[in-house]
Order: C-alpha cells, then structure tokens, then sequence
C-alpha cells in the first residue's frame, strides 16, 4: 500500500491532468449547457427542433386525478419530452468525441473500449429503463394515489410516516424530484387537512427520500456498473435495505418532534 501511495506521488502533474481530462471536459459541457438550458432548447436547427414534447397516445389527459389526492380535478398529462440537446447522454457523447483525439486513443483502442463497455451494460441499461417505466406505470395507475391516502389515514402519526412516504416514492421513482412530484401534492393537501405544517410535512417527503437513495435499484445497478459487479445488486440491496429504513425511521422521528415538541416547533419556519 505504502508503494502504491509513493508511487502515486512520483505521477507527473501533467498525467495526472491527462488522466482527469475527461472528467474536466464533461463537467465543463454539462455546466454550460445547464446554465444555458432555456436558451439551446428554444434554438431550431433548420427543421430540426432542440426538444420535441411527444404525447403518449392514449393515456395523455386519459386519467383524472380527484380530491383529496389533488386540490381540484386534474386530467394527468403524459408528455415524453425528447430534449436531445441538453440530455447529459449529449454531453457525455460529445465529451468522447474530443477528448478522444486529445488522448491520442487508436481506432483499435476504441473498438476495444466500446465492445467491455457494451458487454458491462447489457443488464444495467434494460434495468434502469424498467425501473423508469415502472415509475410511470406507478404513478398513472393511482397506485401511488392508494400508497398516500393509507399513510394519510394514520392521523397524528402522519408526520412520521410523511417521511416514509418520500421513502417510498425514492424507491419506486429513482430520484428525490421523482417522490416530490409524485407525493408532494398530497403531502401538501394532508398536512392542511391534519392541521400540520405544509412545509414540515413536504419537506420531510423529500428529507426521507434521501434516505431511500440508497436502496433505488436504478442506482445499485449503476453503482454494479461502474464497479464491474454487475449480478451483486440483490446482495448489495440486501446489505443496505435496513440501513436504508433504519435513517428513514429517524427522520420520522425527528419530523414527529417537529410536529409536536414545543421545542422543536420553533425549528420550522412559519
């Protein structure tokens, strides 16, 4: 180890800098295209729009959301928006393309890369889309609806499992905004209902959501991935599951003492 670590310290600065190319082209690209955003998707390339909005035949407006899951009727849209410039996937497309060159990688090299980084994909890529589309089928078949209205129904422990509930929607969703769509509607609709503080309870779906990041299964699969242990992923769920809903119940906890606790009431913004 002690080997390793001088001779890490021997590396010259500039392959160093070689070696993190990559990384600083990629994060350059992508912060220039999330602070311009707006601006390349409203740019038109001959007949060529930026991003296309695709309703999904039919389902889009097909399904009514009704109180007390939404404030009023809502007609749920289902809008694939197609924003191939700013996707990160562009980015990272056309980060290979220059640093390709500037690394000096021969065509053999590349074909070689290409070919492991196919293979070590073939399983992630199809999960993680599954996952995603299961997300959906969640969200416009009322389940998640159902989910939210049974926690709803425990009353006063309701700031409790307000963070369970975020929990949940991180693991069916994938992403902290994923639960916040999904459940920060009714989060808002049952804290006024309950008396209880709107923003307390949406952000306790959000703070408990994090806590189920970990057991997202489209990230132990790019985890898998990019770790080259892709076949782990039930073992690693496994590993992590009761951490996962061991941090989720403290957060419970916490926004419970929140709700109630004179103390830590005033901890909340009014």
């Amino acid at each position: 180890m002690e080997e390793g670590t001088e001779a890490l310290g021997r590396m010259p600065l500039g392959r160093a800098l070689k070696a993190w190319m990559p990384f600083l082209v990629l994060c350059i690209i992508m912060a220039g295209v999330g602070i311009n955003k707006k601006a390349i998707e409203a740019v038109t390339i001959g007949s060529f729009k930026t991003v296309y909005n695709i309703e999904m035949p039919t389902i889009h407006k097909e399904i009514e959301r009704r109180p007390p899951v939404v404030e009023k009727p809502t007609l749920e849209p289902a809008i694939f928006k197609f924003n191939w410039a700013t996707m990160p996937g562009t980015s990272i497309i056309l980060t290979i393309f220059l640093v390709i060159p500037l690394l000096g990688i021969r065509p053999d090299q590349l074909r070689k890369v290409t070919k492991i980084t196919l293979n070590q994909m073939a399983i992630p890529v199809p999960t993680i889309v599954f996952m995603i589309g299961l997300a959906y089928i969640t969200r416009l078949g009322g389940l998640d609806a159902t989910l939210g209205m049974a926690f709803k129904n425990t009353g006063v422990l309701y700031p409790f499992f307000a963070a369970i509930l975020g929990w949940v929607g991180v693991f069916l969703t994938g992403t902290d905004a994923g639960s916040n769509a999904l459940f920060g509607s009714l989060q808002k609709i049952s804290a006024i209902q309950l008396g209880l503080s709107p923003i307390l309870i949406c952000v306790a779906n959000s703070t408990g959501g994090v806590m189920g990041k970990m057991i997202d299964a489209q990230s132990i699969c790019v985890a898998t991935a990019a770790t080259n242990t892709v076949g782990t992923e039930a073992d690693i769920f496994k590993w992590v599951v009761w951490h996962s809903v061991a941090l989720a119940s403290i957060v419970g906890l916490i926004v419970l003492a929140q709700a109630y606790i004179p103390i830590f009431m005033t901890m909340v913004p009014k």
